[in-house]
């Protein structure tokens, strides 16, 4: 243990004092620690101390067949489980040059949509918590729950879904999921709306977020930075209109983008960003094609139950998969989609194994994190918490 870390939380270095912001503390989101330097209300320095979630889950994913690593990506970014199972998904299936169902396709951008409000409302709902707005998160959580339920509806599960499988889905969405979604797309229109009313203009919202945070465009890009970040920043960046994937060239919908790249463009950013994942659920539920959500090929996906206890082919299919896996073309390939917090890259190398050679994740939260040092130097500390929510860390895709 360095001696930093066996220090206690506050500790005098001449005119200054360091203070530890979490691991363990109400304003870390997650099992983040920041070693804050101080003089007065002053920061001075602060270092971001990476690896308190630490899983080794890209390791694991080496001694792992390709479809039980899936379970895995949930506990990445666990606010919206459901966009890194498409994400890891569509890795895959990119190595095996695989095309999937139409329906599976419409339903993957319905949940992907929905993970994406569900983490903008905990990101926007816990920021305004942390600085002293508790009513907002109030309206905002009780959409989330909302979005768990249809979550459950799908895949039985609320928070690690599991629902993606190599070449579509676990199973198709029950017979009450699309009255549900538009009761929800009416209903959270009127929450945002009622967000808008206590933030948008509250004096004290506009205190502790505006110019509070500031990045350029070029400082942005230059950090890494993806998602509603950069866009906050003003660059329009997005990876559904820049490498369309999914059949996202098909909807219509805007990228919202900022002036300031401050906190409270952030905030404005996101919430125009649920407007547009709303239109375009609306759009994919009215577009919704009947059909399979899987591929029909055995030796890449499991055949049906019902076809392994009657036919002898399915039965060995069946074997073969879950004790020799799949047959991958040797290779590398990297996938990206745009979610919650930004590009979510899955980078896999094949030596055409059953387990993956190698798997690395890029996640968004990693480079936006680097640069917490540059954005509240010379800030207070109360700035320092605002700087933390707008930017959205979530620890478990932080330190895999």
């Amino acid at each position: 243990m360095t001696p930093q870390a066996a220090s206690p939380s506050l500790q005098p270095l001449g005119e200054r004092m360091i203070v530890n912001m979490g691991p363990s503390h109400p304003v870390t989101h997650g099992t983040l620690r920041i070693i804050l330097e101080l003089e007065g209300e002053q920061v001075m320095k602060a270092t971001p101390d990476i690896g308190y979630l630490h899983r080794g889950v890209e390791k694991l994913g080496e001694h792992l067949s390709y479809a039980q690593f899936i379970p895995l990506t949930d506990r990445l970014n666990y606010c919206s489980s459901m966009q890194n199972n498409v994400g890891y998904a569509m890795a895959v299936e990119k190595l095996l040059d695989l095309q999937i169902p139409k329906r599976a396709e419409q339903i993957r951008v319905i949940v992907s949509e929905l993970a994406r409000i569900g983490d903008h409302l905990v990101c926007i709902g816990i920021n305004a918590v942390d600085l002293g707005a508790f009513s907002a998160f109030l309206y905002l959580f009780k959409e989330r729950e909302t979005i768990y339920d249809l979550f459950e509806m799908a895949s039985g599960q609320r928070l690690h879904t599991s629902f993606t499988r190599i070449g579509g889905l676990f199973r198709d969405v029950p017979e009450g999921f699309v009255p549900l979604c538009r009761q929800f797309i009416e209903s959270c229109h009127r929450s945002i709306d009622e967000m808008e009313a206590l933030l948008t203009r509250n004096p004290i919202w506009h205190d502790r977020t505006r110019g509070v945070g500031v990045i350029s465009a070029e400082d942005a890009i230059n950090w890494g930075y993806t998602g509603p970040c950069l866009r906050a920043a003003g660059v329009p960046q997005d990876l559904r209109k820049a490498q369309p994937y999914l059949g996202y060239d098909e909807y219509a919908f805007d990228i919202p983008i900022g002036t300031s790249g401050d906190v409270y463009d952030r905030y404005l950013v996101r919430t125009e960003e649920m407007r547009q994942s709303l239109s375009i659920v609306t759009q994919a539920l009215d577009r919704l094609e009947p059909g399979p959500v899987l591929v029909e090929d055995y030796k890449v996906a499991l055949p049906p139950k019902e076809k392994v206890y009657t036919r002898m082919e399915s039965l060995i299919h069946h074997f073969k998969l879950v004790m020799h896996g799949m047959e991958t073309p040797v290779g590398e390939v990297y996938s990206a989609t745009e979610a919650a917090n930004g590009e979510l890259g899955f980078y896999l190398v094949s030596d055409g194994g059953k387990s993956p050679y190698r798997i690395h994740v890029r996640p968004p939260c990693f480079p936006i994190f680097s640069s917490f040092d540059a954005q509240v130097k010379g800030r207070l500390i109360a700035d320092a918490v605002s700087v933390l929510g707008g930017m959205n860390i979530i620890a478990g895709e932080l330190d895999r």
